[in-house]
């Protein structure tokens, strides 16, 4: 495989195909794809961008041929592979309105978390189940590439089947950091985690006394950011944000 180390130093378009990619490939792009490339940023026959598929790799490839549907590129080198990161976050957190969630899920990703957990609680204003449910995990599915293509992450944050708090809360991951402003511990004052980091925060409104109590049951550890209380999603992006400053990747 043609590999070129210094790949993503460059900035030029990146976007995600759901496809296996490697350097001598000829790729026909989804009809989504290829118009954001050729109709909304303009991309002739020659320009260059990157590609990916969630392998870990960013793959080096030209647009072929006149901008027209469906759109041919022609991938020719591969990027070095993605090293893992220093602490794994992952991020239980309570469904929200709208938009709120999708900016969590969006900034989340951003900030470097590997998994998210949509979770129903006792106080989710949202409820979805069915199709509604499944074309709204699609929509979160897109913003999660989208902060992948803008942020540059080579490899893609899991996220899981929404589901109720009883369900995720009684497979509670080792390491669970529950968020609440009323918690003794500062977040600051822990030791430093292992690998894997969980942090479970709440929708609007936070969890109820009895999902707190139900969470600390399972071995979640409360613990608070500071003196104010945070927006739902806020909360979570500040967490993050720490998290990554103490012992992630913005440590290292």
């Amino acid at each position: 495989m043609k590999v070129l180390a210094g790949l993503n130093r460059v900035r030029l378009p990146r976007i995600f195909v759901d496809a296996p990619l490697a350097p001598g490939q000829a790729l026909t792009l989804p009809e989504g794809p290829g118009r954001h490339l050729t109709q909304v940023l303009r991309l002739g026959s020659g320009a260059r961008l990157w590609v990916f598929n969630g392998d870990g790799r960013d793959y080096g490839a030209q647009l072929v041929g006149p901008a027209r549907q469906p759109v041919t590129l022609s991938v020719d080198v591969a990027g070095g592979e993605e090293p893992p990161p220093p602490l794994e976050i992952q991020l239980a957190v309570g469904i929200s309105k709208g938009e709120r969630m999708d900016y969590t899920i969006q900034k989340s990703v951003e900030l470097g978390v590997s998994r998210i957990s949509p979770i129903f609680t006792e106080r989710s204003v949202v409820q979805l189940r069915g199709e509604r449910l499944d074309r709204r995990m699609a929509h979160w599915q897109g913003i999660l590439i989208g902060a992948c293509e803008q942020s540059g992450r080579r490899r893609l944050p899991r996220l899981d089947a929404a589901m109720a708090f009883g369900d995720w809360v009684a497979s509670t991951p080792t390491g669970t950091l529950l968020l609440d402003p009323q918690a003794g511990q500062a977040l600051i004052a822990l030791s430093p985690p292992v690998a894997t980091l969980t942090l479970l925060v709440g929708p609007e409104g936070g969890l109820s006394p009895r999902e707190r109590r139900q969470a600390q049951a399972h071995g979640a550890c409360p613990v608070r950011l500071g003196p104010r209380v945070l927006r739902t999603e806020t909360a979570p992006l500040a967490a993050i944000a720490a998290i990554q400053a103490l012992w992630g990747d913005f440590a290292s």
